[in-house]
């Protein structure tokens, strides 16, 4: 019976004690991301309840859980790249750095200065930059890329409604 070619895959160094320390610095820059945002902003939930929201706006108390997940599934993507051999780590990597750039710079943006149009501006590229991240992630390690899916759906989402905010206050 013939077998099909597969692709290899490329090697996973192993789970030495310094891995477990980048996932740990992962977690502590995205999590680090998400405490700098709060700091900036103030009382976001006060500004959020304030403003003409659409009738499809998730409540705020939404946006913390659903943040705390996404931060943690960024963090292992991260992770699962890094701990790969080959020649599309760099690239992903790179990628990973400035999809989390963009992240910590919208909450500044929307909620300290109040600048929606230049907060979609943005989160229009952090969509972007995410996709390209998801792409370039998969080429190392599909679940990396898997992981960065529900990230990517709610950037979008963040998106439709940071434009309708934008539009509407």
């Amino acid at each position: 019976m013939p077998q099909t070619p597969t692709t290899p895959t490329p090697p996973t160094t192993p789970a030495t004690p310094r891995r477990w320390l980048t996932l740990l610095l992962l977690l502590v820059l995205c999590y680090g991301v998400a405490a700098a945002g709060a700091v900036a902003t103030g009382d976001a939930g006060s500004t959020y309840a304030a403003l003409d929201r659409p009738a499809w706006a998730p409540p705020g108390w939404l946006f913390g859980p659903v943040w705390t997940v996404l931060y943690g599934m960024i963090a292992v993507a991260g992770w699962l790249v890094a701990r790969r051999a080959g020649p599309g780590r760099r690239p992903a990597l790179v990628a990973w750095g400035v999809q989390l750039a963009l992240n910590a710079l919208w909450t500044p943006l929307f909620f300290a200065a109040e600048q929606y149009g230049l907060a979609f501006l943005d989160i229009a590229l952090l969509m972007a930059a995410v996709a390209a991240t998801a792409l370039l992630c998969a080429r190392v390690d599909r679940r990396a890329a898997w992981l960065l899916v529900p990230y990517l759906l709610w950037v979008g989402y963040a998106a439709a409604l940071n434009l309708a905010l934008w539009l509407t206050n």
